[in-house]
């Protein structure tokens, strides 16, 4: 059997301020050209459909004619859980009836952990929905009091399904969890990606899945595998934050055997625009040429830059952040110096904080007359909003 495990498409994803819709649009739209090529058996998706419980309407439009168009028209099976990001009850509306099409959608925990049975020449392969749940509901759902943890709530999901599960075949898990070789801390594959969890209650076991011939994760961005090479996070197709500046995204095309040995290859999808950082001067970035990536930008210029988000978007259009180095005097200092500067600062009176504003932007100090007119103006405004001098 063949398929394809995607996960982390969060539709409706905003980046500083910009959604994505489009540039998923078009990464999305060299998979369903893949599944057409390909023709795999099923297509799996491991969680986070959409960035938030309520997704914006485009998010809603392209999710609902990604679908059609890989079961209706490609006539392929699509095995989708939720994720953390997504409302579980979205998820699970109509579904049902959409999996007389070919549609199992799980959105919310159930109890009966009933798997999705999808054949071929060598017999059934089950999969098994876990969609994301926090600990406390699925203590509640199997009726176990000593589930505390999402590494207790694994355990005990994946405890269930072995008492049940058919010798004869062949079994892989579908689940959105953050998932490491022991269950210890390891640290998060993009910033943008909230925790499950907080003082180390999210991380779950590798160890759980021993017992399936795959198992196909979503929440962590970057593509890799946990413990052994059946146990695989496929990774979200674009990047969503500038910490994923060097993962290389796509999706995972699956192989499995007879005997349920598996084969995976890694396809790359290529982005509309990358997203990448720029180190340089102004006046440097002002010679390259136009260019519509997503990025990030510090400026290297010892000099404050006017209005330099508009300067840099004359030549980078999507730029995202503008950032100016900080001196490298100021890289130097112990935290605790920087700690201190900055109490200081805080404790400082208003007009030695502007003057040294001044300084820092004209390059000269701030004249006697100056501070006057500004002490003036700053008691006159305190006078307006009723606060004291």
């Amino acid at each position: 059997m063949k398929f394809f495990h995607t996960a982390d498409w969060h539709l409706g994803k905003l980046v500083q301020g910009v959604y994505m819709t489009e540039d998923q649009r078009h990464v999305l739209g060299q998979l369903l050209q893949a599944i057409e090529d390909e023709r795999p058996d099923a297509v799996v998706i491991a969680g986070d459909l959409y960035d938030r419980a309520v997704p914006p309407t485009e998010a809603v439009e392209l999710l609902d004619e990604l679908l059609e168009r890989i079961v209706i028209d490609l006539n392929t099976p699509v095995i989708a859980i939720s994720g953390n990001h997504d409302s579980p009850d979205r998820i699970d509306f109509g579904t049902k009836l959409m999996a007389s099409r070919g549609l199992y959608l799980v959105g919310q925990m159930k109890p009966e952990l009933m798997p999705v049975v999808l054949s071929d020449e060598y017999g059934e392969v089950h999969f098994h929905l876990i969609p994301y749940a926090d600990p406390a509901q699925v203590r509640y759902l199997l009726g176990d009091e000593s589930i505390r943890t999402h590494d207790d709530a694994m355990k005990a999901i994946t405890a269930r399904l072995a008492e049940s599960m058919d010798g004869s075949a062949r079994h892989v898990l579908v689940g959105h969890a953050f998932i490491t070789p022991t269950g210890a801390h390891e640290n998060n594959t993009s910033d943008s990606e909230r925790p499950l969890a907080i003082g180390g209650a999210e991380h779950v076991s590798a160890g759980h899945f021993e017992k399936f011939h795959y198992t196909a994760l979503g929440h962590l961005h970057q593509a890799h595998y946990v413990l052994n090479d059946t146990i695989r996070y496929a990774g979200s197709p674009l990047k969503y934050s500038i910490s994923e500046e060097s993962h290389a995204k796509g999706y995972l095309v699956v192989e499995m055997d007879g005997s349920g040995g598996v084969t995976v290859e890694k396809k790359e999808l290529k982005p509309l625009r990358d997203m990448r950082r720029i180190a340089a001067s102004i006046e440097e970035i002002e010679t390259h040429s136009v260019n519509e990536d997503y990025v990030f930008v510090t400026l290297l210029n010892d000099n404050p830059v006017l209005f330099p988000m508009e300067k840099v978007r004359a030549v980078y259009p999507n730029a995202l952040h503008v950032e100016r180095r900080m001196a490298s005097l100021s890289l130097l200092r112990s935290g605790e110096q920087a700690e201190d500067d900055g109490r200081r600062k805080r404790e400082a009176d208003p007009i030695e904080l502007f003057a040294a504003f001044y300084q820092e932007v004209k390059g000269e100090p701030l004249s006697e007359k100056k501070q006057q007119l500004f002490a003036d103006t700053f008691a006159a405004l305190l006078r307006e909003e009723g606060g004291a001098v």
